[in-house]
């Protein structure tokens, strides 16, 4: 089974993507990962990433979509794997599309988690990380056991400016522009599964196990 996330920034598909991969003994695929490891390997392919990365450019379609393709040639994806983080626009599908069709596969269910902007802003604005260890709290759904105090090592807990309500808004911004019209592409192909966003992590994944039977 092969699953493509969507789903705003914040929206919960990162975490629901892990559970997905675990529950049905798949591969979590981040094109961030993926790029890191080609890198880290000296990959050709990741040679050819690094250089486009280096100048702080975006690495072309064509070239992540082999990357991609490379990942998920191998074994362990036999069974299928689940793409979060990529595609991120229309033409990132396309070239997707074109290349899976060229070895006969195809994305079998393209799962948008659904949340208001509204939630997202104060949901994100309720994270809070550690400067020390890097660990990650929320001050309604995971408070640290003393306000503004890691749990782990004691440092100080900050919000980072990612999550300021600012940052998020701009990030929601661009993710309408882009990354919102895959959902009428994916709707178009009859792929497309959409699941409650703002109910409980376990409730959204309960959703999205019922689709996936």
């Amino acid at each position: 089974m092969k699953i493509i996330m969507l789903g705003a920034p914040g929206a919960g598909k990162g975490t629901q993507a892990k559970m997905i991969a675990e529950k049905y003994c798949v591969p979590h695929i981040s094109t961030g990962d993926i790029f890191r490891s080609n890198i880290k390997n000296g990959t050709e392919l990741g040679m050819e990433a690094k250089k486009y990365m280096d100048q702080g450019l975006l690495v072309p379609d064509e070239l992540t979509v082999k990357i991609l393709l490379d990942r998920v040639s191998k074994e362990d994806c036999t069974n299928g794997y689940v793409l979060d983080g990529f595609p991120r626009t229309i033409p990132q599908a396309e070239v997707l599309e074109n290349a899976l069709n060229e070895i006969n596969d195809k994305i079998d269910y393209a799962i948008d988690v659904d949340v208001p902007d509204e939630n997202i802003v104060n949901r994100m604005g309720g994270r809070r990380a550690c400067l020390g260890c890097g660990a990650t709290y929320h001050v309604e759904f995971i408070p640290p056991k003393a306000e503004g105090v890691c749990d782990a090592c004691g440092k100080e807990l900050v919000l980072r400016d990612d999550d300021k309500p600012e940052t998020v808004k701009n990030r929601l911004e661009v993710y309408h522009k882009q990354t919102q019209p895959l959902i009428d592409f994916y709707q178009q192909k009859g792929i497309l599964r959409t699941v409650d966003g703002t109910v409980s992590m376990e409730d959204v994944f309960e959703a999205i196990t019922a689709i996936l039977g």
